[in-house]
């Protein structure tokens, strides 16, 4: 499978994924090459994936898209360290369905621990990356990038 083709189908995974996981009417907006090296969001989780494929995924939004999905699943708002680790496990919830629907297309991979990043963080080492913006109702934007490293 071409690096072209293996990002399509994480992005198309990851997609899948969020509109599994977050309880929410979500508009995705079109795909676009990501050629940043730094993520700027107040606040984002990151997800190696790991086995026949190699990259990351990274859902990057505000205090306030979080707390307010939280809201949406659990019924409570959240802030200070629980946001913080809410985010970590809905990144974790997230790819743990990408990498259950990848499966389903023959593709055998895993995810590691989530990275929490809070403002700028610089992000290298990657052979091509897609971001797509996730609208998430009247809440925000959560954008969705991934990455595939070079094997």
């Amino acid at each position: 499978m071409t690096a072209a083709a293996t990002l399509t189908h994480l992005l198309n995974s990851a997609i899948h994924s969020i509109k599994t996981v977050i309880p929410a009417g979500i508009e995705i907006e079109k795909p676009t090459l990501y050629n940043s090296n730094s993520i700027r969001s107040s606040l984002s989780v990151l997800i190696g994936i790991t086995g026949q494929v190699h990259g990351q995924l990274v859902l990057a939004g505000t205090n306030d898209l979080f707390a307010q999905i939280s809201q949406m699943m659990y019924g409570m708002t959240l802030e200070g360290e629980m946001l913080e680790s809410f985010t970590c496990e809905l990144g974790n919830m997230i790819a743990g369905q990408l990498v259950t629907h990848a499966s389903g297309q023959q593709m055998t991979m895993d995810i590691t621990p989530p990275t929490l990043l809070i403002g700028e963080a610089s992000v290298k080492g990657f052979q091509k990356a897609i971001v797509v913006p996730a609208n998430i109702e009247t809440k925000g934007t959560l954008n969705v990038i991934v990455t595939l490293h070079n094997q």
